[in-house]
């Protein structure tokens, strides 16, 4: 036996070694836990005009190659590991979110050709099933499709563009299993239940029937996703055998084809960012040609909808901010449409529901949306009251043209999604449905208001905003400032249930209604596009600033977010004011701008020459290269940072985002937080189903909670 001394000293020998190799261990995870994926540097030079970019990360888009899905999958983890303690507010966050949807809902039905249509949800499940019921008393339901069953065995599943054949019998549906928004087409007939085998690959979801109850047409995508060629399908019949209608030649265009809402005509759209053409054909005419309603010419933008034996017609002929015309069916030329409603240059002209006896506009002054009914017969007319500060109304689904009654929506920061049966006749208003927020929700506890910051150039912009009564303004409470401001899209202030996590909080959500979008006109959105783009980036870091000054929040606790191309603002932003901003959420965000803008063969990119301009010519090149968030990372520091982006995306290409994190990883000067979360599964607009979409909204919240130091 060894003495008691000698043996004290060697299990103090053993435990200290035990310790030692503890420590190295737990020092190693820790290490593991602290150093991000540094992602390989292969220099690529890019030459332009004589000017030449090197882009050390353009080998990150190979989605196919063993090495980039490894990268994406450490930088996955290592985003896990950052957030691993905020897993349990994680949970809780996402428990809270789906405690606020009803289980068991349902949509306002709508009247269609003898039957009642409508969509509902089970208690637990994540997709709808699409019902419809026969109009006489006690008619039976009948489930067309049960998303549930059809998306057995897939991660993603999206079905849309369910299209009812004219006598009743055959549903026509899309489904993108890939989230790429290709889909292919399928068909059930509603009388046996049977699916048919046939399919109709690479389109847009969506068909237009004929009224011969076996026609189709629908819209199939070129190699870059561009929506180009329309065909003509016989039910039955190989897709192989169907007949090319239309293909568009121009690049900068894309197409489309629908059944007008009267159900008088087929007709296929062609839309640039500056130029529109339509093409007509009767319904019950299906071995018929289209005939061109108004042949295109650069910067003529015009809409149509036809009721009766009319089209109305909105365009920015001689009117920027639109103006409304209409024409008969057989004489469609511009010079024969006559005026309806005047241009008007603090009213933009939005859109139109028409009906035999009335006339529904929907028109934004100020940054709101006004909904203007006009009474055909007695030449009278009135505008819909909503009684709110800020707000969003829209035109829902109004299917039957003889009818006095319109039916729309309505939503605002402090109310939920409403649906509302207007009598144009009588003026009187019926609430059909309330979108209903369980646990306890009641409007009256929050607050919203619009406010007005100054631009760089005195322009005034408005600015949204919701919170919770007894929010103090002294600049302690954490602030979530949203932007998008492109392609003439307006923000509009709408009600959503799971922001109420941030709210509840002590969080402020700001809106900030910056150029770019069509808020105040179409002076606002060209104010905020090609060669005057930065304004949309100066107009957003006005907002910050003001409400600093204001004090709704101060320099620590103000935040952003913005997706896709209010991605690409939240990478301008970075760059030139990265002190603003305590944290930042770049959803799917367009970084890269130069690099794709310059390949032709990624989608969208000629179709949007006229919203950013043709990197082919020196002019825009420069300009962009001014501002691309990718290239114009610098050695400085710069905000916590989450970027999301999803493998499939087919809008805005995944190694975007990949390679700015990676050029940010070695650039940035600071510790702050750099997080990539790549959803491996899914494409632009995120996973599918209506609950599994909340675990994103749940990471992103807990990154606010956690940097604004909420407990």
């Amino acid at each position: 036996m060894m003495p008691t001394q000698s043996l004290r000293a060697a299990q103090t020998a053993v435990l200290l070694f035990i310790m030692l190799f503890s420590t190295s261990y737990s020092q190693k995870k820790e290490t593991d836990l602290i150093n991000p994926p540094a992602a390989k540097k292969i220099k690529k030079e890019l030459t332009s005009h004589g000017h030449t970019r090197v882009d050390n990360y353009y080998w990150l888009n190979k989605r196919e190659d063993p090495e980039v899905i490894s990268y994406l999958e450490a930088e996955n983890r290592y985003t896990s590991q950052k957030l691993e303690h905020t897993r349990g507010l994680q949970e809780a966050l996402f428990e809270e979110m789906k405690g606020r949807i009803k289980q068991n809902d349902k949509s306002v039905p709508y009247r269609l050709r003898g039957f009642i249509y409508y969509t509902r949800f089970e208690e637990g499940k994540e997709y709808p099933l699409y019902c419809r019921r026969a109009l006489h008393e006690g008619a039976p339901e009948v489930i067309m499709l049960d998303v549930n069953q059809l998306s057995e065995g897939y991660s993603y599943y999206q079905l849309g563009g369910v299209q009812i054949s004219p006598d009743n019998s055959i549903a026509a549906y899309g489904v993108d299993t890939l989230s790429r928004r290709i889909y292919n087409i399928k068909f059930k007939n509603l009388k046996t239940g049977e699916h048919y085998t046939h399919e109709i690959p690479n389109t847009t979801g969506s068909v237009a029937w004929a009224d011969d109850n076996k026609t189709v047409y629908y819209t199939v995508k070129d190699s870059t996703l561009r929506p180009y060629r329309i065909y003509r399908h016989r039910l039955g019949e190989d897709a192989s055998k169907d007949v090319l209608m239309y293909e568009e030649s121009d690049p900068t265009f894309n197409s489309w084809v629908y059944r007008a809402a009267s159900g008088k005509f087929i007709i296929i759209a062609s839309a640039s960012t500056m130029s529109n053409e339509y093409r007509i054909l009767p319904v019950d005419l299906p071995d018929g040609g289209f005939k061109v309603f108004e042949p295109r010419q650069r910067g003529h933008e015009y809409s149509i909808a036809s009721v009766g034996n009319k089209f109305y017609i909105i365009t920015n002929l001689e009117a920027k901010n639109f103006r409304l015309m209409e024409t008969s069916a057989d004489k469609t030329e511009k010079q024969n449409w006559k005026e309806k409603v005047a241009h008007r240059s603090d009213v933009f002209l939005e859109g139109m529901t028409p009906f035999d006896d009335y006339l529904v506009l929907e028109e934004r002054k100020n940054g709101l949306i006004g909904i203007r009914v006009m009474n055909l017969k007695e030449n009278k007319e009135h505008y819909i009251n909503f009684g709110e500060e800020t707000y969003t109304a829209w035109s829902s689904t109004n299917p039957e043209p003889q009818s006095d009654l319109f039916r729309y929506g309505y939503s605002s920061l402090t109310t939920p999604s409403s649906v509302y049966d207007y009598n144009m006749k009588t003026g009187e208003k019926t609430l059909l449905k309330q979108d209903e927020v369980p646990g306890g929700f009641s409007s009256e506890n929050y607050h919203a208001e619009r406010i007005y910051a100054k631009a760089k150039d005195g322009k005034a912009i408005p600015v949204s905003l919701v919170y919770r009564k007894g929010t103090k303004k002294d600049g302690s409470a954490p602030l979530l400032l949203y932007g998008y401001g492109s392609y003439g899209i307006s923000t509009d202030p709408y009600f959503n249930a799971a922001r109420l996590s941030l709210l509840d909080r002590g969080f402020i959500y700001a809106i900030a209604h910056i150029r770019g979008g069509q808020e105040l006109g179409r002076e606002w959105y060209e104010d905020g596009k090609l060669l005057k783009k930065i304004n949309t980036f100066t107009d957003f870091i006005a907002c910050g600033e003001y409400l600093i000054q204001e004090k709704y929040t101060s320099k620590g606790k103000m935040f952003a977010s913005g997706g896709s191309a209010g991605g690409l603002l939240m990478g301008a932003v970075l760059n030139m004011a990265p002190e603003l901003f305590h944290g930042v959420i770049a959803a799917v965000p367009f970084v890269d701008v130069v690099t794709t803008m310059l390949d032709a063969s990624i989608p969208l990119t000629t179709g949007e020459y006229d919203e950013w301009g043709n990197p082919e010519v020196k002019e825009y090149y420069d300009y962009m290269l001014s501002y691309s968030p990718y290239d114009n990372v610098e050695k400085k520091a710069y905000p916590n940072l989450l970027v999301i982006t999803g493998l499939h995306d087919s809008q805005v290409q995944y190694w975007e985002p990949v390679k700015w994190v990676a050029k940010l990883r070695d650039m940035k000067t600071d510790n702050n937080l750099l997080l990539l979360d790549t959803d491996m599964e899914a494409g632009h607009s995120g996973t599918s189903g209506r609950f599994k979409r909340f675990r994103k909204t749940a990471l992103e919240y807990a990154f606010l909670i956690e940097l604004a130091g909420v407990k």
